[in-house]
Parts: C-alpha cells; structure tokens; sequence
C-alpha cells in the first residue's frame, strides 16, 4: 500500500496525471474453500424473508385491497412500513451481534420473522394485519444486517466478492418464490388466498434458525471477546491453508488490539475492541479514510433505493396493468417472468463479482438501469397518451421492466451489500453496517408508500423519467468516490480508503499546480511543489 500512495506523490512532483482510482488494482485469487461457501450460503438464506415478503405483497395487495376493502394509501402504507418497522430490527442488531454473536444472531432474526408471518397470515382485519407487519419488519431489519456481516466476517479476501453476494442472491430467489405463491394461490376464494401467501412464509425461517445453529461462529466476532483458539479453528476451516488461515488471524489480532505473537487460547482484550466508544469514533470524530468510508457505504444504501426498483418490483402487477395487461393471472404470471429474470441476473452477478471487481459491475448496472429506466418512461407515456392500444409500447414496457430488474441485479442489488459490509473496520462493522441497513430500509419505505401517489401526481411516465434522473445523479456518484476493494483483506480496508483520501489530495494538488503552471508561469508552479 506505501506503493501506491508514493506513487500518487511521486506523480505531483513530477507532473504526470493520475488517470482513475484503477491504480488500487487487487491481487488475484486462490481456490474457495468449500466449507466457507456453506457457511455463507446457510447465513445468507435468511435474506429469503425479505425477499419472499417483497415478492408475495406485490400480488397479495391486489387481494387484499379488494377483501378488506382499503384505499390506495392503506396498500401503499401496507407495502412500504416493513421497511420502516425493518429500522428498529437493524437498529438492535448492531449490538445484539456483538453481544450474543453474529450466529445467534441471525437465529433471532429468523424467530422473530416466525411469528410476524403467522400473525399476518390470521389477520382477522388491516390493524391486525399491520401489527404482524411490525413483527415481520423487525426480523427483517435483524436479517438485513447479520447476513452479510457475518458472510464478510467469515470469507477470505480472495472470493469475498462472492460469497457476500449471496444474500442478495437468495433476496432474489425469496421475491421469485413470493411471486409464484402470488400465482399458485391466486385462484383460492379471496377471504383465503392472501393469508396462505403471507402465512405460508413462515415456514422457511424454521428450518433456516434451526440450520444456523450448525454454523461455527464468525472468527473476528471470536476475536473480539478474546477467544483466539475458537477463533483460529473457525479460520482453519475457512481458509485455503493453513498459512492464509494465520495470517487471517494475524490481522484480526492487530486490529483488535492483541499481540500478533500471542499464544494463548483466551486473552484480555480492550474495551475498544468489545464497542466502547464506536459511535464517537464513527460519527463524532472519524479519521478521514473512516469519513470516507462512511459517506461510501450509507451513499450506495440511499441510492440503491431511492433509484425505484423497489416500485418496479413491488407494484409490478400495477406496472403491466398500465402497460395493458389486465386480467389478474396475466399480470401474476408477467410477475413471476420479473422474479425469474432477477434471480439470474444476480446467480451472473455472483459468480463474477471476484472476476470484473466491484466498481465496473456496479457502475455498468446503473448506467444500464438508465436507459432502461428513460425508455420504460417513454413506453408508458405513449400508451397513456394513446387512446387504442399500441403494441411495440407494450411490448417495450414489459422488456425494460425485464432489463431494470437485470441491470439492478447484476451489480447495484449485489455490490450494495458486498461493499458496505467489507470496508467498515472491525471494531465499527456491526455499527456501521447498521446504519447502512437503516439509510436502505428508510429509503425503501419512502419510495414504496408514495409510488402510487407519485405516479397519479405527475403520470407513470414521469416517474420514471424521475426515476432515471435519479440513477444518472447516483453513477456520477459512484466514479467519483468509490475505489475497488476487489482482493484486500477486510483488515486492509482503512488504509485502502486513507490511501484513496490521499491519492484524490495529490490529484487536487496537481490539477492546481497544472492552473498555476498556465496562468502564471514555472515560478509559482515551483512554490506548489
């Protein structure tokens, strides 16, 4: 790493431009390890009940809406605050993973995900069915932000990439199964077929607590309470050799704050090391590479969101009935080609997350979602607009809901989670990541309770014209703060982003020194130097 920040000082002096942050470029990778991937994929299978939700409200609310007779604004309430209620269950899992773990954790999240999906499936009525929401939303919010700490926490840095890509694969493979309960139960009498898709989800989270409970612990969590024999067997399970596994281990050691040549199985560690003093250290008076990091991990959560995708899967059905798709099996079945399509996107995105790195997927995914979003709104402004039906505007509809789906899942849905819960120090990890979670979920809930109005205010068109807006303003965002983090070790992370501070100063510094040299000669180009 002194590598590259004295060849960004070195490039100053010398006049030479820095031409983009792909100087950072990560080593390459050595073979997975199988017993990480069934970790990671065991933890990150509670991400199935976001999913499921997502999926099963967008055609349940058609049903709903008619059964117990509410408005617009009550689907709309219905359908976005479990997202809001999912912030006081993120909120909790911070320091409930770093008191209990991160294991016990996420077998909390699935119980309490239980119980809110059996309350929503015997709502006798829309207040009853808004308070298992409230249950089901706070197990969300605690899954949201476990699985993928702890899928970080346990995989080397060489295919981190993908396995933390994970939750947002079974995210995906959760909406798909939501979206074929949605149609398997349609034909059901209404009184009945709602409540079996809500009710019905309540049976994965059994089986996903009761299989966490065969996972090892995360070795940095380990780590932090002392525990460094527990800690290096969990890491000798997870690493290619036994050479990577101490090394793992010896950076964990530093960052916590113990002795690399420590020996014993338990040790003392600092209060530091245990949460005191993490939201001064974060919020308070962060470092600059720790400011940096911050803005990049709570900057791709809002605009991950606030692009819209969460309308286009979640009122897909009200999507292709403007589009000119009526009958309730149609759009159902429509529905379930949008899950399909997503969970192939992201199972592509995964595998070649460690191959192309973060930053190309992601800025390809939202330069992708661009257009498809501008000529979603150009289709459905000119079937609103027409008063007889026109074909290749249908047709155009139900391909670019098809491609904001795919481009979201080959590198915006992934990399959101992959990036935020890989660059946080250890010690502010849980903290940081929720307060991720928190900016992700608030953001998602503002944009599902007001599509329908936003739509109805200034046309469906429009909103994704909005919508597009949106996503251009995030991928300038993107190029400009977000180096590649492909290959370093978690532990690396803050010298990577402090490096990167330091890189963008000289770049700064050399742009002033090429104005000065042109304005005002080789005189005061010698005083910036």
């Amino acid at each position: 790493m002194e590598m590259v920040d004295q060849r960004a000082e070195n490039n100053v002096v010398s006049g030479q431009p820095q031409n983009s942050i792909a100087d950072f470029d990560p080593p390459k990778k050595p073979k997975t390890k199988k017993f990480a991937v069934a970790c990671a994929v065991l933890a990150s299978m509670t991400s199935i009940l976001l999913g499921y939700d997502i999926g099963v409200m967008s055609g349940a609310s058609l049903f709903i809406k008619e059964n117990l007779n509410i408005s617009d604004v009550q689907v709309e309430v219905l359908n976005g605050t479990l997202n809001i209620y999912s912030l006081i269950g993120s909120a909790l899992a911070g320091k409930t993973s770093d008191w209990i773990g991160r294991r016990y954790t996420i077998v909390l999240a699935g119980t309490i995900f239980f119980i809110g999906a059996l309350l929503m499936g015997f709502a006798p009525n829309y207040a009853f069915l808004m308070f298992g929401r409230f249950i089901a939303g706070v197990g969300v919010g605690y899954a949201l932000m476990i699985a993928p700490v702890y899928t970080t926490e346990i995989s080397p840095a060489s295919f981190r990439g993908f396995l933390t890509s994970f939750p947002e694969v079974f995210v995906n493979v959760g909406i798909l199964l939501g979206y074929v309960s949605n149609f398997a139960f349609a034909k059901l009498p209404i009184h009945l077929n709602w409540r079996i898709m809500l009710g019905i989800g309540a049976i994965p989270s059994v089986f996903l607590a009761l299989g966490v409970l065969a996972m090892p612990e995360s070795p940095r969590w380990l780590v932090m309470q002392g525990r460094l024999g527990d800690a290096k067997r969990v890491l000798n399970k997870t690493s290619s050799s036994e050479e990577e596994s101490q090394l793992r281990l010896d950076e964990i050691k530093e960052v916590a704050g113990i002795p690399k040549d420590s020996k014993d199985e338990v040790v003392q560690v600092s209060k530091r090391s245990q949460g005191e003093g993490i939201w001064k250290e974060l919020l308070i008076r962060p470092t600059p590479a720790v400011r940096h990091i911050l803005i990049a991990a709570l900057g791709i959560h809002f605009f991950q969101q606030l692009s819209g995708t969460d309308s286009v899967v979640l009122y897909s059905p009200r999507i292709f009935e403007k589009a000119g798709i009526t009958s309730y099996n149609d759009k159902l079945l429509a529905t379930v080609a949008v899950g399909f399509v997503k969970t192939i996107a992201i199972l592509v995105a995964t595998f070649q997350v460690d191959r192309f790195g973060r930053r190309i997927l992601l800025l390809s995914s939202v330069g992708g979602m661009v257009v498809s979003f501008t000529l979603l709104g150009v289709g459905l402004t000119v079937i609103d607009q027409s008063h007889s039906k026109v074909p290749w505007a249908i047709g155009l509809c139900i391909a670019m809901v098809l491609f904001i789906v795919a481009f979201f899942s080959i590198g915006l849905g992934p990399i959101t989670w992959v990036y935020s819960s890989e660059i946080f120090p250890l010690q502010l990890r849980a903290q940081g990541c929720s307060m991720g979670v928190a900016v992700n979920r608030v953001t998602s809930g503002v944009i599902s309770m007001t599509f329908i109005s936003l739509y109805k205010a200034i046309t469906i068109g429009g909103a994704f014209f909005l919508y597009a807006g949106i996503a251009a303003f995030s991928w300038v965002f993107f190029y400009t703060l977000y180096p590649e983090t492909q290959g370093r070790s978690l532990e690396d992370m803050e010298v990577l982003f402090g490096k990167y501070h330091k890189w963008r100063k000289a770049n700064a510094l050399l742009d002033k020194t090429k104005q000065v040299d042109h304005g005002f000669g080789d005189d005061n180009k010698a005083q910036i130097h």
